[in-house]
């Protein structure tokens, strides 16, 4: 028997909550969980090179199949040995199945028990995606980690209407997995959903354990719903998928809720957060959200956190990037957004040590405490 492209390797379990220290294995290595994925939507994550994600701890890095697919061509980037050659990445790769993109940015879509027609948002041409034609795509990109096709309904839609979703999501999922061709070297994973309405949510996950996927996602999270809906979700969501599969929070990425997702058993996030708030200037630091183009840090030389080691607070200050922004010199975004990054790295790995050291609810209120944490300020992220 062939051996699974990706195995999940669970090394402790915390003491007093859900969370798990573990490891996932991919073609491209092993990597520590729980853990945070920068996107890089385009074969890319903006501003930042290959060398200096590895530098700051990047382990697994996520590209989208809908945006690839229109640019370059999963044909073009087969032809250039798959993504991983393409980009100059020799660590993990996901790639999203496209269809939340179909869902939010198409215009004009229609669904289709074969599949989803839809609109191009670049240039409006007609198009059409369904579970076959997605992983075919996957599989062209060459992606570690690859996702079924599903629909991803408004959480707070009808009973009615999540029902149906779920169901032909379920039957897409089935589909997908009798198309996938490179079950030896790429892992595909089901995505459970059922907006906020926890029968079907459990109906979701059923089908797809009855699939015996790799690793499970949930998705549909984080799309405007309150941060205490979604962690209620997770409470009874997690603790179903079998404790030797990766559970991956699809769409996450602010601080509260990475380690919120760990404290209820989740081992995968991404998000585009803050490499996409760094580009405005707002950092992630000790002591909470720092716009750094703000006035006030016209003569402040300082770094940007006086508790990073990072290479932009080794070697920058506030005003200095300040400056680089007012001035819009892109050398201020690469800053921002390799210190954003480098302090989830950081955050995830203390996280993974206060799992080893069953202190992650007193690590949470440290934490929360310093980041000066409140419902207003949460918002922000």
């Amino acid at each position: 028997m062939t051996e699974p492209a990706i195995t999940y390797r669970l090394i402790k379990e915390e003491k007093h909550t859900g969370a798990r220290l573990g490891e996932i294995t991919t073609p491209h290595g092993t990597f520590q969980t729980p853990m945070f994925m920068p996107v890089g939507t385009l074969a890319t994550v903006k501003t930042m090179t290959p060398e200096e994600l590895k530098e700051m701890g990047s382990q697994i890095i996520l590209s989208n199949t809908y945006h690839l697919w229109l640019r370059p061509g999963a044909e073009l980037i087969e032809e250039a040995g798959g993504l991983h050659k393409f980009m100059n990445w020799d660590q993990g790769i996901l790639t999203d199945s496209g269809g939340f993109q179909v869902f939010s940015l198409a215009k004009n879509r229609k669904i289709t028990e074969e599949g989803v027609h839809f609109r191009n948002h670049l240039n409006g041409s007609k198009m059409f995606l369904s579970p076959e034609k997605a992983i075919d795509i996957e599989n062209k990109l060459g992606a570690d980690i690859i996702m079924s096709f599903d629909e991803c309904p408004p959480f707070d839609e009808s009973y009615d209407y999540i029902k149906a979703s779920v169901e032909r999501t379920s039957r897409w999922a089935e589909r997908g997995l009798k198309a996938h061709k490179k079950a030896d070297t790429q892992g595909l994973f089901g995505i459970i959903q059922g907006g906020g309405n926890k029968d079907l949510r459990l109906q979701s996950a059923h089908d797809l354990l009855a699939m015996d996927f790799p690793g499970y996602s949930i998705g549909g999270l984080s799309v405007g719903e309150t941060k205490e809906e979604m962690n209620a979700v997770l409470d009874y969501i997690t603790p179903v998928i079998p404790a030797h599969k990766p559970r991956y929070l699809m769409g996450v990425g602010a601080p509260d809720s990475l380690i919120d997702g760990v404290i209820r058993g989740v081992d995968m996030f991404d998000c585009v957060l803050p490499t996409r708030i760094a580009r405005n200037g707002t950092c992630m630091t000790s002591q909470g959200r720092l716009v750094v183009k703000n006035s006030k840090y016209e003569r402040d030389f300082r770094p940007l956190d006086e508790k990073c080691d990072c290479y932009t607070c080794k070697n920058y200050t506030r005003a200095y990037i300040r400056h680089l922004f007012k001035a819009n010199e892109l050398l201020g975004m690469r800053l921002t957004t390799y210190h954003n990054l480098h302090f989830l790295h950081n955050l995830m790995s203390n996280v993974r040590q206060a799992i080893m050291d069953d202190n992650l609810l007193e690590f949470r209120e440290a934490f929360m405490e310093e980041y000066g944490y409140n419902k207003e300020n949460a918002k922000l992220f």
